[in-house]
């Protein structure tokens, strides 16, 4: 007989999700981990196998969440150039902008280092281009190119105004946006 989970496992991801966001994938031990979740290390050992299978499976889980964001904010924001702004300016909380801008990157390269999370970070991508593009362009050939610039644009804007915060984040990317809108 297999013994009950006392902690459901999405609610134990995102625990560890938030221990990961301060101490870094590389800080992230089997001890912290079941600290900061109130599991034994070997129950969670008994979970994920090991380190690295823990990690990928709170990633995945950060993944699935933001591929449920993006997809309702698709389906909720209009389809014009203002809608694709809106839609990009939901997948940002300005009460964590700071840290998903400077702690976020240790996640990134997580991501971008193991090939299952890789390829659902492409996956996100392309579902964002898409539904960037349906809102600057009818045509398919340019909502792709546009959809591309859009997001690339995005992450760039967000990036550039993590080194200088003096206006706030979802002001400084509005700004962006609408600024490359007006000259395309």
């Amino acid at each position: 007989m297999t013994r009950r989970k006392t902690i459901p496992d999405e609610q134990l991801l995102d625990t560890l999700f938030e221990l990961m966001m301060m101490t870094g994938p590389d800080g992230l031990t089997f001890a912290r981990a079941a600290k900061a979740s109130c599991l034994a290390a070997a129950t969670l050992v008994q979970r994920y196998g090991n380190r690295e299978r823990m990690i990928e499976a709170i990633l995945m889980q950060a993944w699935d969440r933001l591929d449920a964001q993006t997809k309702a904010a698709d389906d909720e924001e209009d389809l014009s150039p203002e809608g694709a702004i809106k839609l990009l300016l939901r997948l940002m909380s300005p009460n964590t902008a700071e840290r998903d801008a400077t702690d976020g990157l240790l996640l990134l390269r997580e991501d971008i280092r193991n090939p299952r999370l890789r390829e659902r970070g492409a996956a996100w991508g392309r579902a964002l281009v898409s539904a960037l593009g349906r809102r600057l362009s009818s045509d398919p050939q340019e909502a792709d190119i546009l959809g591309w610039q859009m997001a690339a644009l995005w992450q760039g804007a967000y990036t550039s105004w993590a080194f200088d915060q003096t206006v706030p984040a979802d002001r400084t990317i509005r700004q962006a946006l609408e600024n490359w809108l007006q000259r395309r």
